[in-house]
């Protein structure tokens, strides 16, 4: 899927006066990622931004990537709103690292085939400072069958043990699909990946 595409869906909906996404943060990652002190992060393909922005209201210093500059283009205007500063960045995820090692990456419903997802989270894994904690989540291949939304394509689904190799060499916490409850009262299967980079001693 091209960024062109993304930038017609953001500009659709914006000329629509909605949204593609949530203005919320996503509730797992806002679980796993509200207690830690604030420090720098990335959110690799942040899309509008909601996760990077509510990271920012927290006092975090962050920069959001994404290859739709359409995307990144309403999250920087909520940002001006709001009075947040943070970086924005037009980038694929697949190639792009940082070049300055940060404390938190987050990815949220990144959905790729698995060869260019193990890219992302490999660039994720070393853009990561010792210490540093990675967060991930996305539609599983059980979802598919089993759960609502989420794309069609099982290629496009994270499976388990893709995640796990991609993500070698961090202290995994947690790697497992995670019964998500949709507004609706559905339920939707993801994949859900918690891990932080050793500190050298």
């Amino acid at each position: 899927m091209s960024n062109i595409f993304w930038d017609d869906r953001y500009a659709k909906a914006t000329a629509a006066g909605t949204a593609v996404w949530s203005r919320e943060p996503n509730a797992w990652i806002a679980q796993v990622t509200g207690t830690l002190p604030p420090g720098t992060a990335i959110d690799l393909a942040a899309g509008e931004g909601r996760n990077a922005l509510w990271l920012a209201s927290l006092g975090w210093r962050v920069t959001a990537v994404d290859f739709s500059a359409t995307g990144l283009s309403i999250g920087r205007t909520r940002a001006a709103e709001a009075g947040l500063e943070l970086d924005w960045v037009t980038a694929d995820a697949t190639t792009w690292v940082s070049a300055t090692p940060v404390d938190l990456v987050v990815i949220a419903y990144l959905q790729l085939p698995a060869a260019e997802l193990s890219s992302a989270i490999s660039n994720a894994v070393a853009s990561l400072a010792a210490g540093g904690t990675l967060a991930l989540i996305g539609h599983d291949s059980e979802n598919l069958e089993h759960g609502v939304g989420g794309p069609k394509d099982a290629a496009m689904l994270h499976d388990l043990e893709v995640v796990r190799s991609a993500a070698a060499g961090l202290d995994i916490a947690e790697c497992r699909r995670y019964h998500r409850t949709t507004a609706d009262g559905s339920v939707a299967i993801d994949t859900i990946l918690l891990a932080t980079k050793a500190r050298q001693y």
